[in-house]
């Protein structure tokens, strides 16, 4: 009776992970970086895959890092997790002027593809947002899990959540995207500009808290 209370508390610590990650997806930066990706154009099933690679390359980072501190004992340094969030700030500031300055030059392609350079360039974005909030799920493992096995598994879930919550976020930021570029109006460029223009503005608000 104990080990079967204990093995449905511990399905339900890994459950709970894989859920906090799917909604770890829709934190502010991961929502500005994942539109800023999807401004560049693309179909809903590419761009989908974007986002799935933004999750791979979170998930990867985290397992890495999380999973480190777990087996080693120890935590991200505040210092360092300060400034993998500048790192994220500085990037989410490029993609918001990429996004920009691509809108004044060409306009956005609807019929890009997820292939070639976009693909590194959302596991790349991913891999940061990684490194960023590894400090804080590293806390979190290290004050409720039993054992090292079980916080790596965790982090495991967690990403996988993170995956699928991502794919998902980019497939559905596709939909108006795809919708308004079909039209080929001004409430496309609307559209984009204001997605550049947002992860512009909190890269740079992340930034300064960094600075101050």
């Amino acid at each position: 009776m104990r080990r079967s209370a204990r093995a449905l508390t511990m399905a339900s610590f890994l459950f709970l992970g894989f859920l906090i990650g799917i909604r770890h997806a829709l934190d502010a930066d991961h929502v500005a970086a994942v539109m800023a990706l999807a401004a560049r154009g693309g179909t809903i099933g590419g761009l989908a895959r974007q986002g799935a690679l933004w999750g791979l390359g979170h998930s990867l980072t985290l397992l890495l890092v999380a999973g480190a501190c777990i087996l080693l004992g120890v935590a991200v340094p505040h210092g360092a997790e300060r400034g993998f969030e500048a790192a994220v700030g500085a990037m989410l500031v490029l993609l918001g002027i990429s996004v920009l300055v691509r809108l004044r030059r060409r306009g956005i392609d609807a019929h890009a593809h997820a292939h070639g350079p976009l693909a590194p360039r959302a596991l790349i974005v991913g891999a940061v947002h990684g490194l960023a909030g590894s400090g804080a799920l590293v806390l979190l493992v290290a004050g409720t899990a039993r054992s090292s096995a079980t916080g790596l598994a965790y982090v495991a879930l967690f990403g996988l959540g993170s995956v699928l919550g991502m794919a998902s976020l980019a497939a559905a930021a596709a939909l108006p995207l795809s919708a308004t570029a079909r039209l080929r109006g001004r409430s496309h460029k609307v559209l984009c500009a204001g997605t550049g223009a947002f992860s512009l503005l909190l890269g740079a608000r992340m930034l300064w808290a960094f600075l101050r």
